[in-house]
């Protein structure tokens, strides 16, 4: 067995863990006698455990030591994805107990099923008769089909990951841990690794991607043999698996087939070793036992793809040696390899494309100038959602106001509405914003969005309406089981709407921490007291829920963990409707920005999302995804108006010629096509840093939009009124509505004063880094 005594700086109370276990674990010795705890020498990511006491055996995973990478090592995955598959036929260890509590050793951990065979450290099995080696890796490939034919909806995995887009997040994830470990260790970024990230971004496959369950770090070595046979009985290390694309899964496996000669394997080499079965062997069992066409397509990306993660990982292997905190002590040496590993990857690159890239700021929104950005689906989804505003919103938008301002009532639907709804879900144009659900990138959803905000009407066919879409992402993101099934659920089905509660009268909401709402625990509810304006969405009659963020009571809590977002029912008693504000002497109906008073509102404590303190963290997570769509929404909006401003031009003759003739008014057409185009263009890089690096590091390209897209909407906006002359300021337009919508975007989600500033400080910052200041 390859155990080692416990290395120093993963030493643990293990007086207390073997108290711990008595408690927790059924099959536990319960005896005095002591527990034996031998580390396994295996394994660069989280430390593992060999455990005995009375004869009984068990394996204990757990959390490296010191500071971690952002979202890894996170043994609850592991846990959960393996006790989920023990409910089907497929091999893995009984799981028996997991620990988050940190007290207890100090870093999370679970306990499972010590499993008795062998584990092949030498994947190219030279210890074994060359005639039985093929046998081993086919073995494994039909394991590994097996993995991917599970129903991940029936065994309770529907939100283990994202249906759709696994590439793109996988290209981001890696390139995230790559500059992670960079900065963590101070090591010096690789040219070869910049480049290979560049042409992966503009390479990835158009084709709709299959998801399923994905291992992420399958190899022979992570797999246990029956004692004596080639069988499968366990495979191990599940750290990484979540849903996404199977094809990832299996260039992982079969990579060694491309090592280079001049990079050592921690694994053995593959060359001139004889009994080993070819990797075109392999690809055909696997597409035979899947139904997969052969050859598989896109294959060298998924190559290349597998390259650069395991060279992201080997530098965080590295990063953590040089910390002092890598569960390996051959570590460093596999850390060493990772620009080798990057060079196999540009060597597929330059083999598939004429160009040679290099990473340079433009090379960030290279999926947005290149030939293709769009994933075949993404294409077909966005001509039809062009196809329906065309020829079902457009032809019906003047009869939908029309019937909206025949009624007495204001908040009036007009049930036109419903009609359109039940069209475009018929067609799947359904929750296109939402990835999870629609399998689009937010670059991909950015162009949709924009088709969207030609009418402001063409959002809720497709239930893509703000505040919903905010909502419906937080409510995805991080609200509980029982939230989503009762809120989340209807919100998606499109049978209800809802309202954000942020913005107060009282104070200068542009300061957030300035909210003065409170949120106060009184037993098993909560209590809210305070006033809300400019809620956007509460006069909507389908309106059933507001998402409120107040002030929680949190004690000695930092200044951004002060408040909290909790769902509160719009009809609950003490939530009262003051008025409806006016926008430019209109009110938004049936929608409208509303003042609204709650007075002593009692709301179930499971309504609380999250957690107290956490409303920031949420409202940072929201925000990103719905900046873009505004932002998209008013490229659009300030297309129509230019079209507008086109059709005016050419229609109306002044001076004994057309408007359209006249050099000032074509040098503000020109002036509005330059600033649209500028501005989406720079939307869509913000929207692309987000699928690439997370909303936290597009911040400031968030931040920029913010600005760029309202100021760049109301000046062509603003241009094609003045081409109308009077008739643009009247109501026989909309263009004075659409100004109305896009001077308010200009200080809703927060004034351009606080978004420029944030650029700023995050300029400075980033140029204060590049002179190393």
């Amino acid at each position: 067995m390859d155990t080692t005594e416990v290395r120093s700086k993963h030493r643990f109370d293990e007086r207390k863990l073997d108290r711990y276990l008595v408690d927790k674990i059924d099959e536990y010795p319960k005896t005095g006698s002591s527990l034996v705890v031998r580390q396994y020498s295996s394994g660069q990511s989280n430390p593992t455990f060999y455990l005995k006491k009375d004869g009984r055996e068990f394996v204990m995973r757990k959390k490296p030591p010191g500071r971690l990478l952002k979202s890894a090592h996170q043994v609850n995955r592991e846990f959960n994805v393996q006790s989920a598959l023990s409910q089907t036929k497929f091999p893995v260890p009984r799981m028996f107990h997991l620990c988050q509590d940190d007290s207890i050793i100090g870093q999370g951990f679970y306990i499972m099923e010590h499993v008795e065979g062998r584990i092949f450290r030498d994947i190219t099995l030279q210890d074994l008769p060359e005639a039985e080696r093929q046998h081993y890796y086919h073995a494994m490939i039909h394991t590994l089909t097996k993995l991917h034919r599970v129903n991940f909806r029936q065994i309770g995995l529907q939100d283990y990951g994202k249906a759709g887009g696994y590439r793109q997040r996988q290209i981001s994830t890696w390139t995230r841990q790559y500059l992670g470990a960079c900065k963590q260790g101070s090591l010096e970024r690789i040219p070869e690794m910049e480049e290979l990230i560049a042409w992966l971004n503009a390479n990835i496959p158009t084709d709709q991607e299959k998801t399923c369950i994905v291992h992420g770090d399958i190899r022979l070595d992570n797999v246990i043999f029956h004692p004596t046979k080639p069988k499968v009985i366990a495979v191990l290390d599940w750290e990484l698996s979540t849903l996404g694309d199977p094809f990832t899964d299996l260039a992982y496996a079969l990579m060694f087939y491309h090592w280079p000669k001049d990079v050592p394997s921690p694994f053995g080499s593959f060359d001139d070793v004889a009994g080993l079965p070819s990797e075109e062997t392999l690809l055909r069992m696997y597409s035979q036992y899947t139904g997969t066409t052969y050859p598989i397509p896109n294959w060298d990306f998924y190559v290349a793809l597998s390259f650069f993660k395991l060279a992201s990982i080997s530098q965080g292997v590295l990063a953590r040696s040089v910390l002092g905190n890598n569960s390996s002590e051959r570590a460093g040496s596999v850390g060493a390899i990772t620009k080798g590993l990057a060079m196999v990857g540009v060597e597929i690159a330059r083999k598939n494309s004429p160009i040679s890239i290099s990473m340079s700021p433009a090379s960030e929104i290279i999926p947005i100038i290149s030939q293709q950005p769009l994933s075949q689906k993404a294409r077909d989804t966005l001509q039809k959602v062009k196809d329906f505003i065309r020829d079902e919103v457009m032809p019906i938008e003047e009869v939908y106001f029309r019937q909206h301002q025949a009624s007495p009532d204001p908040w009036y639907q007009p049930p036109i509405m419903e009609e359109l709804k039940a069209k475009a879900k018929k067609l799947g144009l359904w929750n296109l914003f939402l990835p999870s659900e629609s399998g689009f990138t937010q670059l991909e959803y950015a162009f949709m969005a924009e088709e969207m905000g030609r009418s402001p009407i063409a959002s809720e066919p497709f239930n893509c309406s703000p505040p919903d879409t905010g909502n419906m992402e937080v409510l995805h993101l991080y609200g509980n089981d029982a939230q989503k099934k009762k809120w989340l659920q209807p919100l998606l089905e499109g049978k209800i709407r809802s309202c954000f509660g942020m913005t107060e009268p009282q104070v200068a909401s542009s300061d957030a921490t300035n909210m003065e709402c409170s949120i106060t625990r009184d037993g098993n509810s909560y209590v809210i007291n305070g006033r809300k304006w400019w809620t956007s969405g509460a006069g909507h009659p389908n309106c059933e829920i507001c998402v409120l963020m107040g002030r929680t009571n949190v004690k000695g809590a930092a200044k951004h963990q002060q408040h909290s977002m909790i769902i509160v029912p719009m009809r609950a008693p003490g939530v009262k409707k003051i008025r409806p504000l006016e926008v430019f002497g209109m009110i938004d109906a049936p929608y409208g920005h509303l003042e609204i008073e709650f007075r002593d509102v009692r709301v179930p404590a499971e309504n609380l999302i999250l957690g107290e303190g956490r409303g920031f963290e949420i409202a940072q997570g929201r925000l990103g995804p719905g900046r873009i769509h505004h932002c998209m929404r008013l490229i659009g909006l300030a297309e129509r108006s230019l079209s507008l401003a086109c059709q005016r031009a050419f229609k109306r003759r002044a001076f004994n010629k057309h408007i359209a003739e006249m050099g000032v008014v074509q040098h503000q057409i020109a002036e509005c096509r330059i600033s649209i185009d500028q501005a989406r263009l720079l939307v869509l890089k913000a929207a692309h840093t987000i699928d690439l690096h997370g909303t936290k590091k597009a911040r400031k390209q968030v931040a920029m939009i913010k600005v760029v897209a309202p100021r760049m909407a109301t000046k062509v906006i603003d241009q094609a009124i003045q081409i109308h002359g009077g008739a643009g300021v009247s109501n026989d337009f909309p263009l004075a509505a659409f100004y109305a919508n896009a001077r308010t975007l200009r200080i809703a989600d927060g004034p351009d004063e606080v978004h420029l500033t944030s650029v700023a400080l995050r300029e400075l910052k980033d140029q204060m880094d590049k002179a190393k200041l």
